[in-house]
């Protein structure tokens, strides 16, 4: 009888654990609801329509494969070409109906208004795309993250890129889109050139109106003024226009373009964009990307996205790729810390910043209070292709993470003016890929 009662307690324990083992794996979904922003209509479709095309082939490849940890995921899409307060109507909607995980947005200004939404609902929202590096500078997100990188690792690994290829220029013009994205790109490249060329003389900045389709009067200026060196941060539609009006009007005769997004419209462009352009890629990832252009798992992407669209991968593709790819990786850290239990989306957003994940460029790590992803950063040079019938980037160069991005505790103009010198030229961590 005694040796009963004293294994009474124990047998209680036991069950109680046994109970609450059961409650808690009861809360696993059939399926886990994530809500997607990009852009499906605008000018800036071109944009986001191939990044929900990736997103369909991801998660297809990931449902097949048992979902995460056997839960398949089921996306519903949101168009940010409504504009931002009819996102965030759209956002509210999903997570008042029960959607806790959010990819959002493309645009730098949507990603400033959506983060602190993510964080008053509790809902864990990965930036999957957006540049702007005031979305979570300063800041300690519980529910935010981005997996990839911001503008100030993008325009300072631009101006290294742009010293190493054209040190030389003297001369500088700028055409930005006016929002967010083209202001503040512009105040990185320009105090990051400053630390390295103090005495480049700017001719001229414009700041077209975001989905801008008539371009004469800042191709007239150009033409007037022949700039040394032509930047332009545009992406989408809007650098689609302006690149083949520029071309129509041979100005890419008269002076080098510098166009930081400009992967992403190789293929749209075709003959309309010359060779000799230095191009960005917004990150670590190309579908020619020297070091895993002949990736079995890339390769196999590849051919279902063209398959599906008739088109090759853009940097947007790559993005949405990066993006579910980390969650998956969030959502795995988590079910293992909780003890092989399905995650709440708090103990998801802790395992998000501290874990690493690949796209289809080199590993990416999230480890920073901050939720800001380190991503290297891929470049090139236009030149014609007897394979493609566009324009294909050579002699790439990758700039690493770690040489281009502000601290936690820092912020990026800070950064740059007490940290970045000449000396970073000649790290020999910066890897270029002959042709």
């Amino acid at each position: 009888m005694k040796k009963l009662s004293r294994l009474t307690p124990l047998l209680g324990a036991v069950l109680l654990s046994s109970v609450a083992a059961f409650a808690h794996a009861a809360d696993k979904p059939k399926e886990l609801s994530v809500g997607i922003s990009t852009y499906l209509s605008g000018s800036a479709s071109v944009f986001g329509i191939p990044a929900r095309d990736a997103a369909e082939i991801l998660i297809q490849d990931i449902n097949a494969n048992g979902g995460i940890d056997g839960v398949k995921i089921v996306p519903s899409y949101i168009d940010e070409g409504g504009g931002g307060e009819k996102l965030l109507t759209e956002y509210r909607r999903l997570a008042e109906g029960g959607t806790r995980v959010m990819l959002s947005a493309i645009s730098s200004g949507h990603c400033n208004i959506v983060a602190p939404v993510a964080e008053d609902l509790k809902v864990l929202n990965v930036l999957w795309d957006c540049g702007t590096e005031k979305a979570l500078e300063g800041k300690k997100y519980k529910y935010v993250v981005r997996t990839q990188a911001n503008a100030t690792t993008e325009m300072v690994a631009q101006v290294l890129y742009l010293m190493k290829v054209k040190p030389d220029f003297k001369t500088l013009a700028i055409v930005n889109q006016d929002y967010a994205w083209g202001r503040d790109s512009r105040d990185i490249f320009m105090a990051a050139l400053k630390k390295f060329k103090p005495d480049v003389k700017v001719v001229a900045e414009m700041f077209p109106k975001f989905g801008a389709a008539d371009f004469s009067t800042e191709i007239s200026r150009l033409q007037a003024l022949r700039p040394d060196v032509i930047l332009s941060t545009s992406w989408g539609g809007d650098l689609d226009n302006f690149v083949r009006q520029a071309s129509q009007r041979n100005l890419f005769k008269n002076s080098t373009f510098v166009l930081s997004l400009a992967e992403s419209s190789l293929e749209r462009l075709g003959n309309a964009l010359p060779e000799g352009v230095y191009i960005g890629a917004r990150g670590d990832h190309y579908f020619l990307h020297p070091e895993t252009k002949d990736d079995p798992a890339h390769q196999a992407f590849i051919k279902k996205f063209h398959d599906k669209t008739g088109a090759y991968p853009i940097y947007s593709v790559y993005h949405m790729v990066q993006a579910l790819n980390g969650l998956k990786a969030g959502y795995e850290k988590a079910i293992k810390d909780n003890g092989g239990a399905w995650p709440t989306p708090e103990q998801v957003a802790a395992a998000m910043h501290d874990i690493k994940f690949k796209g289809f460029g080199r590993e990416l790590t999230l480890n920073r209070v901050d939720g800001q992803s380190l991503e290297a950063q891929l470049f090139g040079v236009t030149k014609k292709s007897d394979k493609y019938p566009f324009k294909v980037l050579s002699d790439i160069t990758i700039v690493p993470a770690d040489l281009v991005t502000p601290g936690v505790e820092e912020t990026s103009m800070g950064w740059i003016e007490k940290s970045l010198n000449a000396d970073v030229l000649k790290s020999d961590q910066i890897k270029v890929y002959k042709d």
